[in-house]
């Protein structure tokens, strides 16, 4: 297939990590700021082209991003992994489906064997619910795929010891639970516009990139802008921590809009 380089619009629907901000019960400060960019929901972004978009994971707090940005359509889901607060929005898909019927759900097989298992009402045969949401899953292996017209190039990424999915469209990369990523898979990250990746807190974290860490891979990939997500409180302020990132390094914040 012939492909035409397409303006892709991005917005952050949300841009916190698995608690969210403020975090249940919490009496930390950034948790207490009144500032709305400290206020992060849990982490997806809305990709669209032409008339289209595609949401990267559904988590808890999907109804409410789809509400806050107005969204009439999206066409699919593609899914990092299987963690609650990238997929427990699956059922909040049902007024999509609606509209275009079966909707297409990218995912890797053990992603795929979960949701079966936790959404049985709606992935069963047998005994589906009637009215629960229509989906269809393609699951995604380690070579490029179309959704509409749209080429996708999955990057394998370790999540602590658990291997999940991040995405390449054209010059725009969105990879989120990332501790670790192979040289192999490197490659695929060379010569991007923008990198979108998690930078969980300032200390050390077994399953997710810190700071500094986050900012290493940024100086390797050297990719002409990044955008920080699937932040917690422990990151600290998002005005006092912007100031102290290098230059076109940036911290997302939820209902960011950019294009690439």
């Amino acid at each position: 297939m012939i492909t035409i380089k397409k303006l892709l619009k991005v917005t952050f629907l949300g841009t916190g990590t698995s608690q969210g901000i403020p975090m249940i019960a919490s009496k930390d400060p950034v948790c207490l700021s009144n500032n709305l960019k400290d206020k992060r929901l849990r982490s997806s972004v809305l990709i669209s082209w032409d008339d289209v978009s595609y949401v990267i994971d559904c988590g808890p707090d999907f109804r409410q991003q789809m509400l806050r940005e107005n969204v009439q359509c999206i066409k699919g889901v593609l899914f990092t992994h299987e963690h609650a607060d990238h997929t427990a929005g699956l059922d909040d898909l049902r007024p999509f489906c609606y509209q275009i019927g079966e909707m297409p759900i990218y995912l890797n097989s053990r992603t795929l064997k979960s949701l079966e298992q936790r959404f049985e009402y709606i992935f069963s045969k047998e005994n589906r619910y009637p009215g629960a949401p229509s989906v269809t899953p393609v699951v995604v292996e380690n070579s490029t795929f179309f959704i509409e017209d749209l080429q996708v190039t999955p990057i394998q990424v370790l999540h602590g010891k658990l291997s999940i999915l991040g995405y390449r469209f054209q010059n725009l990369a969105y990879l989120t639970d990332v501790k670790y990523i192979a040289e192999s898979e490197k490659l695929k990250l060379k010569n991007l516009d923008v990198l979108i990746v998690n930078a969980l807190r300032i200390d050390s974290h077994p399953t997710h990139l810190n700071l500094d860490e986050a900012l290493e891979l940024v100086k390797e990939l050297q990719p002409k802008k990044t955008y920080f997500t699937h932040i917690s409180h422990k990151l600290g302020f998002h005005e006092e921590i912007s100031k102290k990132l290098p230059k076109n390094v940036f911290l997302a914040f939820d209902g960011l809009k950019i294009e690439v």
